[in-house]
């Protein structure tokens, strides 16, 4: 891996990881595209800049975090689903699908149900519940619909975006709280990634590993602020366009590489 690749890679993290359109299925389509050897230290780079990513969250939602113990409660029971799931099947979702095959088809998946659940008017009306009081129950389905996206494609943000306006939250509170319950569930993925890697760096691969964290942060910064101003006017139905499109590429690119 190179500067030029640790910058593509940096870029890609910090302005997917938070959008609806899987940050995992980009980075897998990119390296697979930029033609990065399955070596040990990739797969290290790719998991330690998520940190960067995270690390913007917690600054920009500093003052929710701070300000009330209720947001962590909830937290933690939506968190518990993808904990569990992901902790027992981590070793066959590594093995078996993370693919560009895979990433292309959860990405057009994925876009239609954006697109249904958009122009759904039903699922676009706020209940008025506040972020950190809405129930245990409604926190734990976000959670297990949230689950769904250890498969790679899926998106993350998506599952807990769709999982929140289905428990009555509107477009912005669901964005907000997907942005919440990424600090604990993408920290623990981070750091359980990290504990199982064997890979031994050099002074350089650390200097990389730096310059990809602070660009991950600077990136996600950028692209959370102007996902906010981008789903009050438009929604989220341009994103799933978008997934579906680049599905449809990749899984045409990928079959004539076959």
């Amino acid at each position: 891996m190179n500067f030029f690749d640790a910058t593509i890679l940096s870029l890609i993290e910090g302005f997917t990881e938070f959008l609806p359109i899987s940050s995992t299925g980009h980075m897998i389509l990119a390296s697979s595209v930029l033609q990065l050897s399955d070596q040990e230290f990739v797969k290290t780079f790719e998991i330690a800049i998520q940190l960067g990513a995270i690390l913007a969250i917690v600054c920009l939602y500093a003052n929710r975090f701070l300000s009330s113990i209720q947001l962590y409660k909830r937290l933690v029971v939506a968190f518990l689903p993808t904990a569990v799931i992901g902790f027992l099947f981590y070793q066959i979702i590594k093995t078996f699908l993370f693919s560009p095959l895979v990433v292309s088809i959860t990405l057009i998946l994925g876009g239609i149900a954006l697109i249904i659940v958009d122009k759904n008017k039903s699922l676009n009306k706020s209940e008025g519940i506040k972020i950190e009081n809405i129930s245990y129950k409604s926190a734990f389905i976000i959670g297990l619909v949230q689950s769904v996206s250890i498969i790679p494609g899926v998106s993350r943000a998506a599952a807990t975006i769709l999982g929140g306006m289905y428990t009555g939250f509107s477009k912005k509170q669901a964005t907000e709280f997907s942005f919440l319950l990424a600090v604990p569930t993408m920290f623990a993925a981070t750091s359980f990634d990290l504990l199982k890697t064997s890979a031994s760096l050099q002074s350089y691969e650390f200097l990389l590993l730096g310059i990809g964290g602070v660009i991950s942060f600077i990136s996600a910064w950028i692209a959370v602020k102007l996902f906010m101003n981008l789903i009050e006017k438009h929604g989220f139905t341009f994103f799933g366009y978008y997934r579906i499109v680049l599905g449809l590429f990749f899984l045409l690119y990928f079959m004539k590489q076959g």
